[in-house]
């Protein structure tokens, strides 16, 4: 894999279009996967947008997670946040000129003209306009850019922003029944607040969807050596859809998503072994919903989590990720807890 990324830019690079094209053309092969990554510019960098005024941090800190699916509606993401009033946003599924968003910078839609900053990371170019049914109702349109990715919302002022790679498998490149052709790999975004009481790094994380346990585990250790390398002995929060299907989703079953997880999925143990914990970040409940375009099987599964080392974690919830007429913004809920650095 590529190594950590920490170059920064005001704006990511769109793809050439000839490159593109080339790619849709090439068959499926590891070399061929990366040979197309590495001749794009957009995967050696982050795309950084500080806070014009930051905020101070404040003694009690406030994080939201979110898959915002695509985040086709940035203005009731923007009311969601508000209603929470969460300093920092943890974003996964987050479109930047792709045709299903409405070919706009979604983050930049998302902060508009207030005092927040961004961070966004390159998961996959697309080179199609996304899934089956996004191809039928997008027919005909382009993408202008085709970007899709992680981000981190803040007011707060944030220090050594990191691309980390889990995994650039290109399992997506050959796409999936005809559809969603890709260029690119899993990813988590990490940034440490700046003038927090002592170093704080937050973490905005997606793991594998098309793939088992033991294979996220090892996205899991491959971001687990990263951090130990950013961040040694730091605290730290990790938020992110972790695509943790195999855990029990009985509504008898749920003691076991908090008690004993690992069971089911193993990089629960992998985090406990580097001081994570999630009893006290997460509640035993469900996290996905149906969305704005799909329905998921029942019963729903949690699929999004929080963890923490170094600090205190209070008041987990489940927001339902719901527009102001009560209809779905995303095919997930929305994730908060509040932190409390410890001594």
């Amino acid at each position: 894999m590529r190594p950590l990324v920490d170059r920064s830019v005001e704006r990511l690079p769109c793809p050439e279009a000839a490159l593109l094209e080339e790619a849709r053309r090439t068959a499926h092969a590891p070399s061929a996967h990366r040979d197309c990554m590495s001749r794009i510019e957009a995967f050696g960098c982050l795309e950084w947008h500080p806070p014009r005024d930051p905020l101070p941090c404040p003694e009690r800190l406030r994080i939201a997670v979110l898959n915002a699916e695509r985040l086709t509606r940035p203005a009731e993401v923007r009311r969601l946040l508000d209603n929470v009033g969460a300093q920092v946003l943890l974003l996964s599924e987050v479109d930047v000129g792709m045709a299903r968003s409405g070919n706009v910078h979604t983050i930049r839609e998302l902060v508009g003209p207030g005092r927040e900053g961004f961070l966004f990371g390159v998961e996959f170019v697309e080179l199609d306009l996304g899934d089956a049914q996004e191809m039928r109702r997008h027919a005909g349109e382009r993408n202008v850019c085709g970007l899709h990715g992680n981000a981190v919302v803040s007011a707060l002022a944030l220090e050594r922003p990191h691309v980390i790679p889990l995994e650039e498998s290109g399992r997506w490149f050959n796409g999936v029944e005809g559809a969603q052709r890709r260029i690119g790999g899993r990813i988590a975004l990490a940034a440490r607040v700046a003038d927090a009481p002592r170093p704080l790094w937050a973490v905005s994380l997606h793991l594998e969807s098309k793939t088992d346990p033991a294979d996220r585990q090892m996205q899991v250790r491959n971001l687990l050596r990263a951090l130990d390398r950013l961040a040694p002995d730091e605290a730290c929060v990790i938020g992110g859809d972790f695509n943790t299907k195999a855990l029990p989703r009985g509504e008898d079953e749920r003691h076991a998503l908090l008690e004993a997880p690992e069971r089911h999925e193993p990089l629960f143990a992998d985090l406990r072994e580097a001081g994570f914990s999630w009893a006290q970040a997460n509640r035993a409940a469900p996290t996905q919903r149906d969305g704005p375009w799909k329905n998921h099987p029942r019963p729903f599964g949690k699929l999004d989590w929080l963890f923490v080392r170094g600090a205190t974690a209070e008041n987990p919830q489940v927001v339902p990720s719901l527009d102001g007429e009560g209809r779905p913004i995303s095919d997930h809920e929305m994730l908060t807890v509040d932190l409390v650095l410890d001594e």
